[in-house]
């Protein structure tokens, strides 16, 4: 089976790449090469510097004719969608449509889409499950529901069976503290380089996933007959500031952060209930935050 994966150069799609790879199946990239690196990739796998809005996408899908898709290639910072919201359409939205429309053409068997917990917005009850209400507050959040409507709409009318996944907060090695910002890569990278470190509200509460754990999801999700929304997460909650604290410790790193007001289009509490995912895709996260961190920091001290 082949599958083609979008943003695999990235942080996320590379783990990706490599479960993909480790389970037997032939693996093709897209990637632009905007934040991913060609480094990230493994050299038995085909890729193509193509932006997913980029004409040439129709040839890549003609040459390889993959099976599945994996879609992650986007636009993933809240703030940059707040700047400057036609830019985060055009990549989250209507690139999305492409690969729709290519998959579509081309007989794939099924697509995998990355989404967000920031659909969910600030929850009317914790954990956030499958069928709690969408509240997008940010460009980034409305824009990749969007996609989602786009993805069940294409199952409906032309009988592309999907898996929507809605990740919580991802994090672990290789993901970029000066790219889509994930808060763990900033602090981490703060600490070991000794520079100041601000944060913003602090008693907002997130819901850390290891990326491997992420990884593995992705692939259950192609192999899976099962199709629909899941959620992908570690259905714990951790405030950003006690994220600084174990990150600090962990470390062996003592810093005194300076605080700042919340940022607007941020989410007040977000922990995801992934009994779904557990249930019907046998999956689970199986690394703890700690564990997760430890291993992420570790990859940042060997770059030293």
């Amino acid at each position: 089976m082949k599958v083609l994966i979008t943003g695999g150069a990235g942080f996320i799609g590379s783990h990706v790449v490599e479960e993909c790879l480790a389970h037997n199946y032939e693996v093709v990239v897209v990637d632009n090469f905007s934040s991913g690196n060609i480094d990230n990739i493994s050299d038995d796998c085909k890729v193509y510097q193509v932006d997913i809005n980029d004409i040439h996408l129709k040839k890549v899908f003609e040459i390889e004719m993959p099976d599945m898709v994996i879609h992650l290639a986007a636009q993933a910072s809240v703030m940059k969608s707040l700047e400057d919201p036609v830019a985060d359409g055009e990549i989250n939205i209507l690139g999305t449509l492409r690969i729709l429309e290519h998959a579509r053409i081309h007989h794939v068997k099924k697509i995998v889409l990355a989404s967000s917990a920031a659909v969910y917005g600030n929850p009317e009850e914790l954990p956030v499950n499958e069928k709690s209400p969408v509240n997008p507050l940010s460009f980034y959040a409305l824009s990749k529901w969007a996609g989602e409507q786009y993805v069940q709409l294409y199952e409906s009318l032309f009988d592309l069976p999907f898996c929507i996944l809605r990740f919580s907060n991802v994090y672990g090695p290789r993901q970029n503290p000066l790219g889509e910002a994930g808060v763990v890569s900033i602090f981490i990278n703060q600490l070991i380089n000794g520079e100041e470190i601000a944060i913003y509200g602090g008693q907002q509460t997130r819901d850390f996933v290891y990326v491997k754990d992420v990884a593995t999801a992705c692939m259950k999700a192609i192999e899976s007959t099962k199709t629909g929304v899941y959620n992908i997460s570690s259905c714990s909650e951790t405030s950003i500031n006690d994220l600084f604290s174990i990150t600090s410790s962990l470390a062996g790193i003592s810093m005194d952060p300076l605080k700042y007001p919340l940022r607007q289009g941020e989410i007040q509490q977000s922990v995801l209930d992934n009994e779904k995912a557990k249930k019907e895709f046998e999956w689970k996260n199986s690394y703890s935050l700690q564990e997760g961190l430890k291993e992420t920091i570790s990859t940042y001290q060997l770059k030293i």
